[in-house]
């Protein structure tokens, strides 16, 4: 296995993006292996790592169909819905709290 090339933060050669970037194109790796690396500095804990792909090889992304669409929806909704008094809290319930706040701290709010 032969090492990726690595580049620098904002110093990659035009036609590589990473899956963000290509993500803003509406376009996907469709299946091509990484062909670089990204790499910017950062203290204690290593370098962040980015991986590059190629831009002429990738693929539209795929159109979302309306079970895709009914799907991602059901999903969110259960991502709002407290489990302990099970109404939709109108945003995404933590799952470091696992309940929406008014069940998570009942004692602090009633102040």
């Amino acid at each position: 296995m032969t090492a990726l090339p690595v580049y620098r933060w904002h110093l990659a050669p035009d036609g590589l993006a990473t899956r963000r970037q290509l993500g803003a194109m509406n376009l996907r790796p469709g299946g091509q292996d990484v062909v670089a690396e990204l790499q910017r500095p950062r203290s204690k804990r290593g370098p962040l790592v980015a991986y590059l792909y190629r831009i002429d090889r990738a693929k539209p992304v795929r159109p979302m169909t309306p079970a895709k669409r009914a799907a991602l929806a059901k999903a969110n909704t259960a991502r709002r819905t407290c489990p302990s008094c099970r109404r939709d809290a109108g945003y995404v319930i933590p799952t470091s709290l696992g309940a929406c706040v008014t069940c998570a701290h009942p004692l602090s709010l009633a102040a």
